[in-house]
């Protein structure tokens, strides 16, 4: 990639068509669990609902990322958000399936639940938009390929800027469209209308910044999809995952990446029901949360680090964001509704500083020819960090109610100790690329 590409290509297409997808999909946060409930789950169904996704992109992100880095960014792009276009109609269709009750299920250890149609059809809506869900893996990989070193950062900042002004209108807007008449159809909806509106960005406004390369003899075009997985670095020199976890620096991203969603996922499964049950919120009030809580981000990953990433390597904001990060699960003990906004900006703070920095050092480790793969990988090692989080998040929380949120505190230290070996890697990759 050279530097000429990035200064000629816009970044702004690509921060919409993100902030419309996120939006639709944060349209639903707030009502999500209440709607597993009325379909016949509990807290456990929600959480194995939510893993779905996450699941599924396991399986996906990788190839997507790949092919990707041969067919080109905007065809996958396109591909995966007509997914997830697909998963919201039929989120919508689930809603007009009557209840029917295929098994009843009454245990100590997994509580009372039923298995009905509409949640047989809300799973298959998640799972389909999990496996074609490569869009986040392959946007980082846009903004890695019209990035120069100078501006990489700021880019990644802008990218988590969009993704959190979406979540802050999502939550708003089905807060508002929620309470009508229509109920929760108004906001699937429109979720439905703002997918189809990101797909019609994707085709018209989106530059391919990554031209084709079918004419290479990669296997993973002619039918053996497993070479994505255990390429040789020999082969057309083009690594695999199993090369790419060879390197020391990308292996150690990898593992604080996991420890970090696994963090982060335990506590997005558990909060609701926190705030449900012992704060006693509405989902009016869930909803404020989110949206206050995307403003803090917005505020941070916009004017905040863009000051503080022209004067710090982006190992030491990873260091300084991941501990600020622990601490908000520390406050958030204090169980009062104040505390648990004091947590949010530090959250915010701690999470606006570190994540944009994070996958600035990821894209410069991965080097250009395999940013879709880097990427691809990196989302799949989310994914599974996330089916652990979501699943055991939501499980853990009604073990040890709010004590989960020590849990989480102790996962994010992880994350500190390692994020301190990160320094020598980091300088590496200045030098090297300094050297071009």
């Amino acid at each position: 990639m050279s530097n000429e590409k990035g200064k000629n290509t816009s970044i702004y297409p690509l921060l919409m068509v993100n902030f419309i997808g996120t939006m639709g999909i944060s349209l639903v946060l707030p009502f999500l669990i209440f709607l597993v409930e009325g379909f016949g789950g509990n807290a456990l169904v929600y959480g194995l609902l939510s893993s779905m996704y996450p699941f599924f992109q396991l399986i996906g992100s990788p190839l997507l990322g790949k092919w990707s880095d041969i067919y080109g960014r905007k065809k996958v792009l396109f591909v995966s958000q007509a997914g997830t276009l697909l998963s919201w109609i039929l989120f919508f269709i689930a809603l007009f399936v009557p209840v029917t009750i295929l098994a009843s299920i009454d245990s100590d250890l997994l509580g009372k639940f039923m298995i009905t149609i509409p949640l047989l059809i809300l799973f298959f809506a998640r799972g389909l938009d999990g496996l074609t869900g490569g869009n986040v893996s392959v946007s980082n990989a846009y903004i890695a390929d019209i990035s120069t070193d100078s501006d990489r950062s700021s880019n990644f900042g802008k990218l988590s800027v969009s993704t959190n002004l979406g979540f802050i209108l999502g939550p708003a807007l089905a807060g508002i469209l929620s309470v009508t008449v229509y109920g929760e159809a108004l906001p699937v909806m429109a979720a439905i209308l703002i997918a189809l509106a990101g797909l019609v960005m994707i085709a018209l406004y989106i530059p391919e910044t990554r031209s084709s390369k079918l004419n290479m003899n990669n296997d993973s075009l002619t039918g053996n999809p497993e070479s994505i997985y255990t390429s040789n670095l020999s082969a057309n020199h083009k690594k695999g995952i199993r090369d790419v976890w060879k390197m020391p620096a990308l292996r150690l991203m990898f593992i604080i990446y996991f420890l970090l969603f696994l963090g982060f996922n335990t506590f997005y499964t558990a909060f609701p029901a926190h705030a449900a049950n012992y704060l006693q919120w509405s989902i009016a009030e869930l909803g404020f949360f989110f949206s206050f809580l995307s403003i803090v981000l917005v505020i941070v990953e916009g004017p905040v680090l863009s000051y503080v990433s022209k004067r710090l390597r982006d190992s030491t904001m990873i260091i300084a964001g991941s501990f600020i990060l622990g601490l908000n699960f520390v406050v958030l003990l204090f169980g009062n509704t104040l505390f648990t906004y004091v947590a949010a900006v530090l959250l915010a703070l701690g999470n606006g500083i570190m994540w944009p920095s994070i996958q600035s050092m990821l894209a410069r480790l991965a080097g250009d020819e395999n940013q879709g793969l880097v990427q691809g990988v990196s989302g799949s090692v989310m994914s599974f960090a996330g089916i652990f989080g979501l699943i055991g998040g939501g499980f853990i929380y009604e073990l040890v109610g709010i004590w989960s949120f020590l849990l989480t505190a102790a996962i994010i230290g992880c994350v500190v100790i390692l994020s301190m070996r990160l320094h020598s890697f980091d300088a590496s990759a200045t030098q090297e690329s300094s050297s071009y």
